[in-house]
């Protein structure tokens, strides 16, 4: 197990889209292990495989003291008439925070590291995780949703960090 380092913002490996995980190997139950441990901090609420260099299919989470894992997700049902504007960050582009439309609820399905199938759901906080991560796995950030005018801010904003 290894607490990982965060790809940041301008790494090629958070804008490709991450492969299916066809074979589950000693390799994946490394990085199982190592999304667990590098989630496991006060602040975190997810991270995608490919937010610390590993471009596959798998995300973790740590929402309300549960810590949690899948692999292979994909998003099976979202809201489409309960949305939330909360504002949304990412350990990928540091220090900022702006307002992000997520769906309410969103449910993803996919696997275990036995092949057993995983559900996660959830609403708010949650919801917003597993949308975020999902994302990531896609080759996206959060600041592709961004409004116009909060998209020129933040990436004013990571001009002026140097990012």
């Amino acid at each position: 197990m290894a607490y990982r380092d965060i790809r940041i913002i301008g790494d090629p490996v958070l804008r490709t889209e991450c492969d299916w995980i066809t074979d589950i190997d000693d390799s994946v139950k490394s990085l199982v292990e190592d999304l667990l441990e590098t989630v496991d901090e006060d602040g975190r609420a997810g991270l995608a495989a490919n937010q610390i260099g590993v471009s596959l299919r798998a995300f973790s989470w740590n929402i309300d003291g549960e810590i949690g894992y899948i692999l292979n997700p994909r998003l099976v049902e979202a809201s489409t008439e309960e949305y939330q504007d909360g504002d949304e960050g990412c350990l990928s582009v540091p220090g900022l925070w702006f307002p992000t439309q997520r769906a309410w609820y969103a449910r993803a399905e996919g696997i275990d590291l036995d092949g057993r199938k995983v559900v996660v759901e959830g609403e708010e906080l949650m919801g917003r995780c597993i949308q975020h991560e999902l994302d990531h796995l896609d080759g996206h950030l959060y600041l592709d949703r961004l409004d116009r005018k909060n998209r020129a801010q933040a990436m004013k904003e990571l001009r002026a960090q140097g990012l």
